[in-house]
């Protein structure tokens, strides 16, 4: 087996934690918020596997970042209907922001190695 990203390792240490967490709450919760974090946290460690394949990475990289944001607003929602306590939320928070990091010189760096187009001009 090839050597694993960190990134892909962070997120996937996110879920083990995450995931029972999640999967305690209420039950007018747990379908609907709970059910849409943990898709998304599944779809992002599928992305960041496939990103990690991928020859041109840079657009790939930029709906990830997407995809993080929305968990990281989704697990924000969970404080503010006091469905986790504020020491879970600042754990999940975290690992989210670690996550956010990697992505980010991920992204950059990508952005560097991808030539820009200049237009020719006669």
């Amino acid at each position: 087996m090839a050597i694993e990203l960190p990134i892909i390792q962070k997120t996937y240490d996110l879920i083990k934690w995450y995931i029972p967490i999640l999967q305690r709450l209420p039950r007018n919760h747990r379908f609907t918020l709970g059910d849409r974090i943990i898709t998304g946290l599944y779809t992002l460690l599928d992305a960041f596997i496939q990103a990690r394949y991928l020859h041109n990475k840079l657009n790939h990289l930029q709906t990830i970042n997407a995809s993080l944001d929305i968990i990281r607003y989704q697990t924000r929602l969970l404080l503010d209907l006091e469905l986790i306590e504020t020491r879970r939320y600042e754990y999940a928070s975290s690992l989210i922001n670690d996550i956010g990091i990697d992505l980010g010189g991920w992204i950059k760096q990508q952005k560097r190695a991808t030539p820009r187009h200049t237009p020719v001009t006669p």
